[in-house]
C-alpha cells in the first residue's frame, strides 16, 4: 500500500529523530518549510527547551526581497548569528522531513557560511 506524502514526511520525520536528539553542548537545528514561509529552531532535547528561533516572518528577514531560496538563505545566515550570541557553534542538523534540496538546503549552506558546524 503506499503512503501518502503528509504519511511519508512523517515516517521520516519520525526516523530523523531516534537518530539525532539534541543537547545542550550541540542541539538540534530544527527546520520546518511551508509553502511560503521557512522557520528554524535550536532545541535542546534533554531539557526540552527551545534554545533559539528565526523564521522567514522576521521584521528584518521579510523587508528583503528575493526568492524563497534567497531568503531561506538569510534565514540560515540569521539563526548562525543568534546562535553564536547563545553560544553555539555545533548543532545536529534536523531537515523535518524534507529533501535536502532546494530551500532546506540553502538554508544549512547559509548557516555553514555564517560559521555554524553541522
Amino acid at each position: 500500500m503506499k503512503l501518502s506524502k503528509t504519511q511519508r514526511k512523517l515516517r521520516i520525520r519520525r526516523r530523523i529523530r531516534k537518530v539525532s536528539a539534541g543537547t545542550a553542548a550541540r542541539p538540534r537545528l530544527s527546520v520546518f518549510r511551508s509553502n511560503k514561509e521557512i522557520y528554524v529552531q535550536l532545541i535542546d532535547d534533554n531539557a526540552g527547551v527551545t534554545l533559539a528561533t528565526v523564521s522567514s516572518r522576521d521584521k528584518e528577514i521579510s523587508s528583503e526581497k528575493g526568492k524563497k531560496t534567497e531568503v531561506a538563505a538569510l534565514v540560515g545566515k540569521a539563526i548562525a548569528e543568534k546562535s553564536k550570541k547563545v553560544g553555539i557553534d555545533k548543532v545536529a542538523f534536523d531537515r523535518g522531513g524534507n529533501l535536502y534540496h532546494g530551500r532546506v538546503k540553502a538554508l544549512a549552506e547559509g548557516a555553514r557560511e555564517a560559521g555554524l558546524k553541522f
